[in-house]
């Protein structure tokens, strides 16, 4: 069935880094493009940024741009998030999701996405 984990998540000082991974099975990620989100609490699930299927593409929410990178290795079937000069407001659970590739959009909005993983919590604090 379709599966998507993330891993790579956890307690980090402010400015540090971590890298997010999103192993996908079940379906074939070229078909898929695949977008990072998270939650923190009280707060809706945003947008941070997406890959195109066959990797060509990305786009990123203005919050993370510059900060954040997403990357695909394609013969892992694994997608990452590297997020670097963390901030206190970075704390959140961030989940990674998949939907059928779309050609005319890398959109952001949490909606447009089908499958997605369990949640990985990032806490940013000193």
């Amino acid at each position: 069935q379709v599966q998507l984990v993330e891993s790579g998540g956890g307690l980090v000082q402010p400015g540090g880094s971590l890298i997010l991974s999103c192993a996908a099975s079940g379906f074939n990620l070229a078909y898929h493009d695949i977008g990072w989100f998270r939650q923190a609490p009280g707060k809706v699930r945003e947008g941070l940024s997406c890959i195109s299927g066959r990797g060509g593409r990305t786009n990123y929410a203005d919050s993370v741009k510059g900060r954040f990178t997403i990357s695909k290795d394609s013969t892992k079937d694994t997608v990452y998030l590297q997020v670097n000069s963390l901030k206190h407001e970075d704390t959140a659970v961030y989940y990674c999701a998949a939907r059928l590739r779309d050609a005319t959009t890398m959109t952001l909005a949490p909606r447009e996405y089908v499958y997605w993983g369990q949640g990985n919590q990032i806490t940013v604090s000193s």
